[in-house]
This record gives C-alpha cells, structure tokens and sequence, in this order.
C-alpha cells in the first residue's frame, strides 16, 4: 500500500534518513533520491524485495568476475573476495524475507540504471578498470543512499536489516574508490565527475518500471 505522509511527519523522516547516510556519501552523490521515487518504492513492496535480491547477486558476480581477471593486485583480491561473501549474504538474506513474507522470487528485467553507466567505460586497462570500480563506488554509494531513505518508512524487522546494509554498503563505497584511485599516480577526480553526473541524470529522468536503481515514475 502506498504511504502517504503529511507535511511534518515526511519532514521528521527525511531528517531522520539524512542522520544514517555516512556524511562521504552526501558529499559524493550529486543529487538525493527523488521524493517520487521513494513513494514508487513504498508502493511496490514486493518488486523492491525481488530487484534487491537481484542487486546484491549481481554485486557478488562483479566482485567474483574481479577477482579472476585481475589477479595481480593483492589489495582488490582482498577487497573483492571480503565483497563477494557480503553480497551472497546478503543476497540470502533478502530471499530469506522474501519467503518468510510470502514474496515469490520472479525473473525481473534489469533496470537501465547499470548499462547506463557501463556504456561509458573506456575499452583499456588501467582506464576500464578506474571506470569499473567508479561505477562500483557509484552503485554502492547509491544502494547506500536509498537503503537510508527507505528506513524510516519501512516495518522493524526490514528496517533493522536495512540499516546494517547501510554500514556495509558505505563500507563497499569506500573500498571501490580507494582501488580506483590506487590504479593511477593521476587525479582521476574529473573522471569520478563525469560518472557522478551521468548517475544523477539516471536516477532523476523518468522510468516506466521500478526497480530498487530505477529513475522516476513516467
């Protein structure tokens, strides 16, 4: 069901979201999750259950698919490998509620939000490999983002769980972008400014399917 809040109570809300979001991730998205795509989500319980699932399978996949191709980097074989097991818990996790909710876990199409950022990634290492992991740092900072303004509005039990994914997200946040910038002795801010800018423009231009990275209502 969906929702709705009067002016004060969504107010008290997002100052509360606003407390649980590391203050790193404020500073590094360029734009909140918009206001229509939290009501999106509180609308559609179950499909945000479902893509959750398949967000944290897919993060464990992209840290797995590190892991094989560039083996000699001791510290991103570390980090990856520590990623990989979060995400499969957490994946398990999510299925667990899902089933104890009575939440069929269905095939979802995959959201534009991903491809969106992937298509603009260089096509050589050491440049592929910044752009994955900015990508990485995006997607996680985002997760992070939309887990906390979720929260307030969401029952105990998911709430709880909820915020644990907050602390590790921001953790996966941190850990893609300290790999991204130890892949070159060059700044690689104005290339974090550019995936920075192409990620607000996916999340606030409009979307005809939610999903848990999907843009606004159409």
């Amino acid at each position: 069901m969906l929702i709705q809040l009067n002016v004060l109570q969504y107010a008290s809300h997002s100052l509360q979201a606003d407390d649980l979001l590391p203050e790193s991730i404020h500073q590094f998205l360029a734009c909140p999750t918009p206001d229509a795509w939290l009501q999106w989500a509180l609308a559609n319980p179950e499909t945000l259950l479902i893509d959750h699932a398949q967000c944290e399978k897919k993060a464990a996949s992209t840290a797995m698919s590190l892991l094989y191709r560039y083996v000699d980097q001791p510290l991103l074989l570390s980090k990856m490998s520590q990623l990989a097991r979060e995400e499969l818990l957490h994946f398990e996790q999510v299925v667990g509620l899902m089933e104890k909710r009575g939440v069929s876990y269905l095939h979802l199409t995959a959201s534009r939000y991903a491809e969106g950022l992937r298509k603009h990634m260089r096509s050589n290492d050491p440049e592929r490999l910044i752009d994955v992991l900015i990508i990485g740092a995006l997607i996680e900072a985002r997760s992070c983002e939309r887990f906390a303004r979720l929260i307030p509005y969401l029952d105990e039990e998911l709430a709880k769980f909820y915020r644990t994914l907050v602390k590790s997200e921001g953790r996966h946040f941190e850990d893609y972008l300290l790999l991204a910038r130890q892949q070159t002795v060059k700044s690689i801010d104005d290339r974090i400014a550019f995936f920075v800018a192409r990620e607000a423009e996916l999340i606030t231009s409009p979307d005809t399917a939610f999903r848990f990275h999907s843009g606004v209502p159409a």
